[in-house]
């Protein structure tokens, strides 16, 4: 399973992250100011909040780097609910 997460003394609330991930997996925390996960369930490891996120706040474990992401079957089972 992937894990994503954010470092709050990273972040910067620059909302990139909540604006760009295609899953909703962020949130903005109006108290913070800052983003949060709320969905990790759903993330499916496109990586493009971490190589977008103007501070580097953002990690991700367990993500299986293949050239064909969209041929792992687990990946294709968790992406197809928003297709």
């Amino acid at each position: 399973m992937i894990q994503v997460e954010i470092r709050e003394d990273a972040c910067r609330g620059c909302q990139m992250c909540v604006e760009l991930c295609p899953v909703k997996v962020f949130v903005r925390d109006e108290a913070l100011g800052k983003a949060k996960v709320v969905l990790a369930e759903d993330c499916f490891g496109c990586l493009s909040c971490a190589y977008l996120c103007p501070s580097g706040a953002i990690r991700h474990r367990g993500v299986v780097h293949v050239k064909n992401f969209y041929r792992d079957l687990d990946t294709c089972a968790r992406v197809e609910k928003f297709l």
